[in-house]
């Protein structure tokens, strides 16, 4: 029985460190041209002829690590799908909870709280997923041993991480107000939620990724990313609120709140994802 468990994990950790050297081999394909012989003599040892390739530049290994998450997501839509079928879950409980609501102006200056509670319980889901691939087969352990960035990595992941979040909102907040438009219609100014969407997802995106990283490896990672991502990502989800909430009011309160929440929330942005970049070789190795 000792000889069989051990042959079973033998082969489990023959295959993770396969896995990793594929992923390795992969990434280093992706280079650019190799130096030939009479650029390199050194290349020819022995008889044998060994390619020195360049470094690929970081435009390269961007464009190469994100291509693969996206190749790897839409073959399969596990997480698009996942997030989809949450959001649409969210919308019911809510719907449910304000079934008895009166409608009126007021349902206005609660429901960009609800959306934004829509748009982070959706990307905490997305987020837990995020990393599940590179874990379970060993990729990042090939990554890491590949001639890569760090931050390359981190940019490429928070990429993916952004896109598929502003696909699942692309169907969520529509259904969010077609589920709630005969409470009360949003002012004039009401498409400029966009704006507060978008600064939100990079937000959370950035972050995210960060802190999904260190995470990964954790036992209950779903819990420890929940308690580490809301206390961080609280002041850009207070700016969010605020500017959505503003822009569907409209009038005065958007005069007074929207450009000053817009403007808080973009400097948490350019300061927090300059600081998960920077903290991103220290954290994935």
């Amino acid at each position: 029985m000792t000889e069989k468990m051990q042959s079973v994990d033998t082969g489990r950790s023959d295959r993770a460190s396969s896995a990793a050297n594929e992923t390795a081999q992969w990434a280093v394909s992706q280079s650019e041209d190799c130096l030939s012989e009479s650029e390199c003599p050194a290349a020819v040892r022995g008889g044998s002829r060994s390619a020195l390739c360049k470094p690929p530049s970081t435009f390269t290994q961007y464009k190469t690590l994100l291509t693969k998450d996206l190749k790897a997501e839409f073959r399969t839509k596990d997480m698009i799908v996942s997030m989809g079928i949450y959001a649409f879950l969210v919308i019911v409980v809510f719907g449910v909870a304000l079934s008895f609501a009166r409608p009126g102006s007021e349902f206005l200056e609660v429901s960009g709280g609800l959306l934004w509670a829509l748009v982070v319980f959706t990307s905490l889901l997305g987020l837990n997923r995020s990393f599940a691939k590179e874990t379970e087969n060993g990729c990042l352990e090939g990554l890491l041993l590949a001639p890569l960035d760090r931050g390359v990595i981190f940019l490429a992941k928070a990429t993916s991480n952004f896109v598929f979040l502003a696909l699942v909102e692309v169907i969520a907040v529509p259904l969010y107000w077609l589920f709630f438009a005969s409470f009360a219609a949003p002012a004039s100014t009401g498409w400029m939620i966009v704006i507060p969407l978008l600064l939100g997802s990079i937000g959370i995106a950035g972050i995210g990724t960060l802190l999904s990283t260190i995470t990964a490896s954790t036992r209950g990672k779903d819990v420890m990313l929940a308690l580490l991502f809301v206390p961080v990502i609280f002041p850009l989800l207070y700016a969010c609120v605020s500017a959505t909430t503003c822009a569907l009011v409209g009038g005065d309160v958007f005069a007074d709140g929207f450009a000053t929440s817009l403007a808080l929330g973009a400097g948490y942005d350019v300061v927090m994802i300059l600081a998960s970049w920077v903290l991103y070789d220290f954290v994935v190795n």
